[in-house]
């Protein structure tokens, strides 16, 4: 199941929580749609499914040119539950 980030049911965030303690940063994969679309996302499993939650990045264009090289999660106080947001430090994808 494709989920969304700001959508996640408490359940999922608990797993989210449980799975990635030290922050999901490290583990964000591109996800490639139909044509050049692409999303980023990671992987969680509950009893009762497996998600793809798709989450926030931002390009940091200081780094490099690629876009794909430097990336930050984008998450505001309005999508994310503040308790994790706290905990949860800037997703960098070294691809």
């Amino acid at each position: 199941m494709v989920i969304s980030y700001s959508n996640v049911s408490p359940e999922v965030l608990e797993a989210i929580r449980k799975k990635y303690p030290l922050g999901y940063s490290n583990h964000v994969i591109k996800v490639n749609t139909k044509g050049d679309d692409f999303f980023y996302a990671i992987t969680v499993d509950t009893e009762e499914a497996s998600y793809l939650v798709k989450v926030p990045v931002k390009i940091d264009t200081k780094g490099s040119l690629n876009d794909d090289d430097n990336l930050d999660d984008t998450s505001d106080d309005k999508e994310v539950d503040e308790g994790y947001q706290e905990n949860e430090p800037s997703a960098e994808i070294d691809e």
